[in-house]
């Protein structure tokens, strides 16, 4: 029988039982759930993937996490140019040293039973604002717009200076973002809602993936909400913390979040941004379809020849002095970022050419734009990946591999 419980201010129908005393509900990530095609079909040039972030309009949903081993100046304008978006980490090695040539080469080097130590000593040098004011103005410089990321305590500091250098788009991230912080000291922490009207730029926050908070979220004025909690490729928080959804559940309760924002406020609401958990271009048409409005990719794009981590790649919580909460992995470097994004593809495995996988999934699901792909038939499919692939299988050939 199914219990409603209520969890900080949640109340979530708990159809399944742990124990007897511990009601709970079944979620799902992207490997259990396929999309449905129906009785329309549609040519590939007819579908149209662009989105608009408040007056930006991006010709592909894609924006590029804001780690160091994806996202420095050049690539932020890279991929400006190629129609998504780079996010810079503000508060990672391009703000804290004026070459980082050095301190790359320093972190892709070492062992991988020393790297967070050695990064942990890298990142303990600070932020300056002047970099953080000269990182923006380098962006812009290359005609693209300019986003980047912070922590909510570093907002009103270097968030405020890089909109006075000139910012298109501020996020404020976390690994958990509500609007209830209880502190030691008593300081309530960064008032969302008054800090998006003091500010003349879109603000993106994150990360959540309730229901409740989601709305909670939309309801200070941010432009976007970035869903998901621990599926990035080099999160450990899962692992540390024990926390986390898996992405096609929290997508869709996101989604339901931002469908009731959207018919109290006439029929708009922020974005959602699904942020991690996605390696291949299956898994971003998945999101879209749960519910996203675009994505967030980090280890996708930490492969292109371009990326500063040079075949390496690591999370934002890796260096943290105290308990780090992501690791450096592998990835490899294989071919460049346009390949990656807008193809051709030279492999099968749904690597390269994203914008292009996200398209053909479109047409053959006769979904025109992304508002017609987030209505499409979504099913429970544990076996979706295996189904029939014998030989792929046992050859280590395409989703073999």
């Amino acid at each position: 029988m199914a219990k409603t419980l209520e969890h900080s201010g949640t109340r979530v129908e708990h159809n399944l039982l742990i124990g007897k005393g511990k009601p709970s509900r079944r979620a799902y990530g992207f490997d259990e759930v396929a999309l449905v095609p129906g009785s329309k079909t549609l040519d590939f040039e007819l579908c149209d993937i662009s989105v608009k972030l408040a007056d930006h309009k991006l010709s592909i949903p894609i924006f590029a996490s804001a780690m160091d081993s994806v996202v420095d100046v050049k690539i932020a304008g890279l991929l400006g140019k190629l129609g998504g978006m780079g996010v810079l980490n503000l508060q990672g090695v391009q703000t804290r040293y004026e070459d980082t040539e050095e301190i790359y080469k320093e972190i892709v080097s070492c062992d991988k039973d020393s790297f967070v130590t050695v990064m942990q000593k890298l990142y303990s040098s600070p932020v300056k604002e002047s970099l953080v004011a000269k990182r923006v103005k380098e962006i812009k410089e290359q005609g693209v717009i300019a986003a980047a990321s912070v922590t909510p305590n570093a907002a009103e500091t270097y968030g405020r200076a890089a909109i006075e250098a000139g910012l298109d788009i501020l996020v404020i991230q976390s690994t958990v973002t509500g609007l209830a912080h209880k502190s030691v000291s008593g300081d309530a922490g960064l008032n969302l809602k008054k800090f998006c009207s003091s500010v003349k730029i879109p603000v993106v926050v994150g990360n959540c993936v309730a229901y409740t908070t989601c709305l909670e979220l939309m309801e200070t004025g941010v432009a976007a909400i970035l869903v998901g909690v621990g599926p990035g490729a080099a999160c450990t928080s899962r692992g540390v913390l024990g926390i986390g959804v898996p992405m096609a559940t929290a997508i869709a309760d996101c989604y339901a979040a931002a469908q009731e924002f959207a018919e109290a406020n006439g029929g708009k609401a922020p974005l959602l941004i699904a942020d991690g958990g996605m390696v291949t271009s299956g898994d971003i048409c998945k999101a879209i379809a749960c519910g996203a409005d675009a994505v967030m990719i980090g280890s996708p794009l930490a492969k292109a020849k371009e990326a500063p981590g040079r075949g390496f790649h690591w999370g934002m919580a890796t260096p943290s002095p105290v308990l780090p909460r992501g690791t450096r992995i592998k990835v490899g470097s294989t071919v460049s970022l346009e390949q990656i994004l807008n193809g051709p593809a030279h492999v099968d495995d749904g690597t390269q050419n994203l914008s292009g996988a996200l398209k053909t999934s479109m047409s053959t699901l006769g979904a025109e734009n992304l508002d017609e792909m987030k209505q499409v038939e979504v099913i429970v499919a544990p076996s979706i990946l295996t189904e029939g692939k014998v030989y792929q299988t046992a050859q280590q050939l395409g989703m073999g591999r």
